[in-house]
């Protein structure tokens, strides 16, 4: 019997041509992880050619309640962080002012590292009749990893930006993009994206 809250399974024949483009955990705390001066200048312009393109713009971010009641003692990596850490009052949690959400936007919030956890992001690229997501974000082993893995078993079409994703690793990076994410979708810089998306929209 179809899950009568998933908005997916409950409508499988729902079109889902749309494109969105999910920019995820670019936050102060995640970019300090960033050495690239250039690299939120890119993914700003690339904010500003699917705002332009009229692409919805998804913003992806960490977040739990203060204390973190979210997180069991088993989770290694998040049971690690201080209790204040990515709560609201916490400015490292704060979405960089270069690539904020503008009235309108829709920001997610998740408390594990796909960007599908803990919320109704399915809920809300459904309602959208997005089948076709943008992907871009800090890290590349992280969350853009884990989201695509997770897009790609739900059946999204999916495109990887390439130089609009980050890692402290760069030959992990590099490898997760030719070895990995080549294989589940397209690859292509910010800039050529761009090109494509706004000469569509001209």
């Amino acid at each position: 019997m179809p899950d009568a809250s998933n908005t997916l399974n409950a409508r499988p024949d729902a079109p889902r041509s749309g494109t969105a483009l999910l920019v995820m955990d670019l936050q102060r705390g995640h970019l300090t992880r960033v050495g690239d001066p250039g690299y939120l200048p890119r993914v700003a312009s690339a904010i500003g050619a699917a705002r332009c393109a009229g692409i919805p713009v998804i913003h992806v971010k960490l977040g739990f309640r203060p204390g973190h009641p979210e997180v069991g003692a088993g989770n290694r990596v998040f049971s690690a962080l201080p209790p204040d850490a990515y709560t609201e009052d916490d400015p490292d949690a704060a979405i960089h002012p270069d690539v904020a959400p503008v009235p309108g936007e829709t920001v997610v919030v998740k408390n594990r590292v796909s960007a599908f956890a803990g919320n109704d992001l399915r809920q809300v690229l459904a309602a959208g009749s997005a089948g076709h997501l943008v992907l871009a974000g800090i890290a590349t082993s992280g969350v853009v990893l884990s989201t695509a893995c997770e897009a790609f078993d739900l059946d999204y079409r999916l495109t990887f930006l390439a130089d609009g994703c980050a890692d402290r690793d760069p030959e992990l990076h590099r490898a997760l993009l030719e070895r990995v994410f080549a294989h589940r979708g397209d690859v292509s810089t910010v800039a050529g994206w761009n090109r494509a998306v706004t000469g569509a929209a001209a």
